[in-house]
């Protein structure tokens, strides 16, 4: 992955711009002067996607886990 280096206080480019760098896979490093402030990278596209109920036995709720909460607990009584 290449990386591009601009200046925010030299900058010419629009964040449209930027972005279309972006796109091309490239890396963005915002600097003020020479002390670098941000960077932009690419997200990694996801190759295979969600799968729906792929761990649906996974997690369980008990029955009573929207029960109201007892006094001691708001009142920080152990």
């Amino acid at each position: 992955m290449t990386t591009t280096t601009l200046d925010i206080n030299t900058l010419r480019l629009s964040l449209d711009e930027v972005l279309a760098l972006v796109r091309k896979g490239a890396a963005v490093l915002f600097t003020e002067g020479s002390v670098p402030l941000a960077k932009l990278v690419p997200l990694a596209a996801s190759e295979t996607g969600r799968i729906p109920g792929l761990h649906s036995d996974s997690m369980e709720a008990a029955d009573d886990f929207d029960a109201p909460l007892p006094d001691d607990f708001w009142l920080g009584q152990p």
